[in-house]
């Protein structure tokens, strides 16, 4: 039976195109006839091939299966029973008796009715649940693939055999040029796009990676806090803001490009109790953004204080934590940090203990343990790891101390031997929390500063950096651009980098080339803003100097080539240096250099004695008008006084 697909065509097929229909659409015919498709026919056909491909499939699942089963079977077993035997007999025989049943039954099925699945075929779990059932009661639960076992014993292997020693990027480096004095501050911001670097020399210079060339020079640089040393630079947790920690007592905030957001007002350094002020009277030594709160940072200062800020608030502090002794005296803290979750706030002091409050109670603190480090030593830098249970702290003692924060009593690691001669020096964790980085001080000239590196777990040496031969002061370990920044004390600002594990950073702009500088640029003249001049002496304002450079290319006289020297004859109206002509002999024998460096006095008596033997030149010319010399006589004194008239002898 021939089902048409479209009955309206059908009837336009046997009756003929509609006449009114043709004249509307402006078409005599309406081409072919539709093609008509036996659907049924169809149907069994697919019906057909599809019970075929399940047939050959189940005989060949069958056959898989009969083969391990021989292979069980022959396998020695300890303890056999014959009832296992038989069992196995009988079931094996029920298997294939219940497999024959079902295959014809399947194959009259398919003969007979209509509604068998058709299309692929079903699931082993579907199609073989009984004799799966049966395999497990018999052999016990099927081990796993032996490709997947073995994928996994090589997945674990590769990450046993995976030291994290390779992990450090320092395969390659770039060195940025900050100044001559120590490099005292690191920052980078979140995305790895920018760095800022702060020193002794009062500077904070701007380094853009994706903007710089081979060149590596900084594109701009700044004294934000005029004649004081900077001490901590940190971008905010968003990017956006740049802390900046100097030597006086007022912190500042800036934005990516230099420009200042706010800064902490001072406090009155009469006050006795510090809680009462608004600010630090004293030196700051570092600080230290929120890394959930947006604006939030913290300060601590030779005023024995610590202080939270927020930046909508320059004109007070939030909070104020005051550090002390266990006998309630003052102590001053060296170095401030919150934890990763930004509930706890951790302290180092000049008595050598480690103080950690609630970020929310600065009354009491929540830890505390004394003599972390020996007293009077400044302890460098306090960090916590990435996980949040583990503190780390840069010791002025020359050690390197691990501290768990859930059990506070005692140090985990302790490393010594690690020379420090800066207030600054500081340690970082890997990005993976498996090494601890610090670096190490040395005197000019006597050997190399080192960059450390530190198993977490066994607290060894695990690996070393030499960097220069200044002392190591800051570092920075990324965790998105998996780079490790340095700070030294001749002023240099290194980077390093592995081309296979890191991202972006210092690979943008090494491959760039180093760009040629425009003499042209250079040659521009300073444009005078004259706002109340005349008109007719008011100089055109200068859009941009591309734009006069531009409009300079246009004019002929200022963008006259000096002509080159002529070479060989002369042309074009201009006479040739070396050419055959008398003028240019003249000149170039006029042009050569024959002067005398000898006394004049000599060179001139060199020739009197043959000027008088042979008078050419002078003498000659004055003969005959030159008048004979005449000498007068020289009379003597008794002469004289016998000449003189009387008067003068009676006056005498």
């Amino acid at each position: 039976m021939e089902r048409p697909v479209s009955s309206e065509v059908t009837g336009a097929d046997a009756s003929g195109p509609d006449p009114q229909l043709a004249v509307t659409m402006g078409f005599t015919g309406f081409g072919k006839k539709a093609r008509t498709f036996d659907l049924e026919a169809m149907f069994e056909q697919t019906r057909r091939t599809a019970v075929e491909r399940s047939r050959k499939t189940l005989e060949a699942r069958e056959k898989e299966e009969d083969m391990n089963r021989e292979k069980e079977l022959r396998r020695p077993t300890e303890d056999t029973e014959p009832t296992s035997s038989g069992l196995n007999v009988i079931r094996d025989s029920s298997k294939s008796s219940s497999r024959d049943t079902s295959s014809s039954e399947s194959e009259e099925s398919s003969d007979s009715s209509d509604d068998e699945l058709i299309g692929p075929p079903l699931p082993l779990k579907m199609t073989e649940e009984p004799d799966s059932l049966v395999e497990e009661d018999i052999l016990g639960p099927l081990p796993a693939p032996l490709n997947e076992e073995g994928e996994d014993d090589d997945e674990d292997d590769s990450e046993e055999e995976e030291n994290p020693v390779q992990k450090i990027p320092d395969s390659h480096e770039i060195t940025l040029k900050h100044g001559t004095k120590t490099v005292s501050a690191l920052g980078l911001d979140p995305s790895g796009a920018r760095l800022v670097t702060g020193g002794y020399d009062y500077d904070v210079k701007f380094w853009d990676f994706a903007g710089m060339d081979a060149s590596f020079k900084a594109f701009r640089s700044l004294q934000p806090c005029e004649c004081h040393q900077i001490k901590s630079l940190q971008y905010s947790n968003t990017g956006d803001m740049i802390l900046v920690v100097s030597g006086s007592s007022q912190a500042k905030v800036i934005d990516r490009d230099g420009f200042e957001v706010m800064e902490c007002i001072k406090g009155d350094q009469y006050i006795v109790d510090m809680a009462n002020t608004k600010g630090h009277t004293a030196m700051l030594h570092t600080g230290s953004w929120h890394p959930k709160i947006k604006g939030e940072f913290m300060t601590c200062s030779n005023d024995a204080t610590v202080r939270t800020w927020e930046v909508e608030n320059p004109k007070k502090q939030k909070s104020v934590f005051k550090p002390r002794t266990m006998q309630g005296k003052k102590v001053i803290p060296t170095t401030c940090t919150y934890s990763r979750d930004g509930n706890l706030i951790a302290a180092a002091c000049q008595n050598g203990s480690i103080q950690m409050w609630d970020r929310n109670l600065t009354v009491h603190p929540k830890f505390h343990y004394k003599q972390a480090h020996e007293p009077g030593t400044d302890t460098s830098c306090v960090t916590f790891s990435y996980d949040g249970n583990v503190l780390a702290s840069r010791g002025g003692d020359d050690t390197l101390k691990l501290w768990d924060v859930r059990q506070f009593n005692k140090p985990l690691f302790s490393a010594s031997g690690l020379p420090t001669m800066f207030p600054m020096t500081d340690c970082c964790f890997s990005p993976d929390d498996q090494l601890i980085v610090t670096g190490t001080s040395v005197q000019r000239g006597r050997g190399s500063g080192k960059l450390v590196f530190f198993d977490r777990k066994t607290f060894q040496r695990a690996y070393e950096i030499d960097i220069t031969d200044a002392s190591v002061v800051r570092c920075l370990w990324h965790p998105k651009l998996n780079q490790i920044m340095v700070g030294t004390g001749n002023g240099l600002a290194k980077v390093y980098y592995d081309p296979n594990r890191s991202q972006r950073g210092a690979k943008l702009c090494v491959v760039k080339t180093q760009r040629k500088a425009k003499q042209a640029e250079t040659l521009t003249q300073d444009y005078i803003i004259t706002p109340h001049a005349l008109p007719m002496f008011r100089e055109p304002r200068q859009r941009s100097t591309r734009k006069q450079l531009e409009k300079d290319r246009l004019d002929p006289l200022k963008s006259h080539k000096p002509e080159p020297p002529v070479a060989g004859p002369g042309r074009g109206g201009r006479v040739g240096t070396h050419g055959g002509t008398l003028s240019s002999y003249i000149v170039k024998n006029i042009a050569l250099d024959k002067t005398d460096d000898s006394n004049p006095r000599e060179a001139i008596l060199r020739h009197a004695k043959a000027a008088e033997d042979n008078p050419y030149w002078v003498s000659p010319a004055y003969s005959k008008t030159q008048p004979k010399t005449m000498f007068a006589q020289v009379e003597s004194d008794d002469e004289e006084a016998k000449n003189e008239p009387e008067w003068k002898k009676r006056k005498i």
